[in-house]
């Protein structure tokens, strides 16, 4: 993950993004669910309706930059609120980009443990 610097802010957008969206439409979306500039310098992030894909918008001080991940395994975990935007940390991005719920930090992906014997 890139490093972000101090005093940024990241936001989720709540409810379903359509992942075919690109830097424009995304932007768009920041400026009018988030009601942030997407060139705040501040993190958007995106997830799709299936919860294996995600998108992050970001203005790195000279264009936007667009992340995309999908999980092979597992789904991000996203707020429960289907409207607005929920504001993370820095540590909570990094278990969302992991599969990791960033509530209660569990893997999304892991099998329960088998009994013995």
């Amino acid at each position: 993950m890139i490093a972000l610097p101090a005093g940024t802010h990241i936001w989720v957008a709540c409810g379903v993004t359509d992942m075919r969206k690109g830097f424009d439409t995304l932007a768009m979306v920041a400026q009018e669910v988030v009601k942030q500039s997407p060139r705040s310098g501040h993190v958007f992030v995106f997830r799709g309706r299936r919860a294996d894909r995600l998108k992050i918008l970001w203005w790195d001080g000279t264009g936007l930059c667009l992340y995309a991940k999908r999980m092979e395994r597992g789904r991000f975990v996203w707020p429960v609120t289907r409207e607005g935007a929920v504001r993370l940390t820095g540590a909570q991005l990094s278990m969302l980009c992991e599969g990791i719920d960033w509530r209660s930090p569990l893997r999304t992906d892991m099998e329960a443990p088998q009994r013995a014997g």
